[in-house]
C-alpha cells in the first residue's frame, strides 16, 4: 500500500508545528522560573537549543508587537495562535485529519 506523498508532507508540517509550540511553551515556563528566581542553568545545552528554537518565531513577533504595561510579553500567545492557524490550514488543505 503506497501512501500519498502529501500524507508525509502533512505529517512533517504537523510535527514541525508541534515541536515549535512545545519549544515556545518550554521557553515561557523557563522564563517564569527564572523570574521567580528558581535556579535554571543558562548553560544547559538542551534548554539553550529549545529557547533558540522558540526565538525563531518569537523575535519577529516581539519586534512587531510592543510589550504591554508592566513588561508583559504577549508574543508567545500570538505565536501559538499563529501556529494553530497554520495547523488548521495544513489540515484543511490536505483534506484530512491528524
Amino acid at each position: 500500500m503506497a501512501l500519498n506523498p502529501l500524507f508525509y508532507l502533512q505529517r512533517l508540517l504537523l510535527l514541525a508545528i508541534w515541536v515549535m509550540s512545545a519549544a515556545i511553551l518550554v521557553s515561557v515556563v523557563v522564563s517564569w522560573l527564572r523570574a521567580a528566581r528558581v535556579r535554571v542553568p543558562y548553560s544547559n545545552p538542551v534548554l539553550r537549543a529549545v529557547e533558540a528554537l522558540g526565538e525563531l518565531l518569537l523575535r519577529p513577533i516581539r519586534n512587531a508587537i510592543p510589550t504591554a504595561g508592566g513588561g508583559l510579553d504577549f508574543s508567545p500567545v500570538v505565536a501559538l495562535v499563529i501556529l494553530q492557524v497554520v495547523r488548521e490550514l495544513v489540515l484543511r488543505l490536505t483534506g484530512s485529519s491528524p
